[in-house]
């Protein structure tokens, strides 16, 4: 299984790394990059959600013992970076990127690998998985940025932006077709499936293009504070869920290996939007890309051997 995570990652890494030389070398106005997340984060991987959403064949997989796991272990990290914010001594704004890069995750990434190592199967599982993580996410995020970002968020606020978010909205609606039973009609299906596929390739280079490898090293506390809890706290909750859950095989693979992606390049738009410290969030994000390429084969390696993944 690690030899199959490390082949996955070749075509991530190939393309992140084309992404950084495409930006560095000015191939593309830099107008386009920023242009490129939004079509990406509005349509794209919306399309992808909802299309893996609504036409999964999840009979065979266990919805409910695969969200559930990622949801109690996304909580437990999230409390427990509530409770050792002291010890950080960091102010509001940086503590909301720590937080952001304690908990959130890169869909691309995600994505790419669970169809990379399961096919058909893994976009099903990666889509139950956005489907439970995405919402989670977006509301402890937005609330301690409410709490803890420099522009205050007001309860109708905070519910405009959980209500308007792209990925919660698309990953609902597939859920709502899939347990309706509708199905999308011909027209449309493939055309959002061709949208879908279309959203891994230009994610991926866009995580290349944000890259800012040069901030990460001003900060190098609250980098380690938050690649700690991403890398070992979060896996670690996440194996003890899945024993008391009894989730195991792929969908134990799929939602460890979803828990230890970096932190998405979003993070640093939805600091600047809310009040964050954008620019320690670029450098975490940067310095994470780079571990994740360690640490999950490591991850797996380390728990492959009393874990049945």
């Amino acid at each position: 299984m690690t030899g199959a995570v490390l082949l996955a990652l070749l075509p991530i890494v190939i393309l992140t790394a084309l992404g950084l030389a495409l930006r560095r070398r000015g191939f593309l106005a830099e107008g386009f990059w920023p242009q490129a997340e939004r079509l990406g984060y509005f349509v794209l991987l919306p399309s992808l959600f909802f299309h893996g959403l609504a036409t999964a064949r999840i009979e065979a997989v266990p919805v409910g013992a695969l969200a559930l796991t990622l949801i109690l272990s996304t909580l437990a990290v999230a409390v427990l970076v509530i409770v050792l914010r002291p010890c950080l001594r960091l102010d509001g704004p940086a503590f909301t990127s720590v937080f952001q890069g304690s908990v959130r995750f890169n869909n691309y990434v995600g994505v790419t690998l669970a169809a990379g190592l399961f096919g058909p199967q893994g976009i099903a599982l990666a889509a139950i998985c956005n489907a439970a993580i995405v919402p989670t996410v977006n509301i402890l995020c937005v609330l301690v940025f409410a709490r803890h970002g420099t522009v205050r968020l007001t309860p109708r606020g905070i519910a405009r932006q959980l209500a308007t978010n792209p990925l919660v909205v698309s990953s609902l609606g597939g859920i709502l077709v899939q347990g309706l039973g509708l199905g999308i009609p011909p027209g449309l299906e493939p055309a959002l499936r061709a949208l879908g596929a279309a959203s891994l390739p230009l994610g991926l280079l866009c995580v290349g293009a944000a890259l800012d490898f040069g901030t990460a090293r001003h900060w190098a506390g609250p980098v380690l504070a938050a690649s700690t809890m991403k890398f070992i706290a979060m896996p670690a909750a996440t194996v003890l869920a899945a024993l008391c859950l009894g989730l195991h095989g792929p969908a134990l693979t799929t939602a460890l290996l979803f828990q230890v992606l970096p932190t998405a390049s979003s993070a640093y738009i939805l600091a600047r939007q809310l009040g964050g410290d954008a620019p320690l969030m670029a450098g975490i994000t940067a310095a994470q890309t780079v571990l994740a390429l360690v640490a999950m084969p490591l991850v797996l390696i380390a728990l492959a051997a009393w874990v049945p993944l």
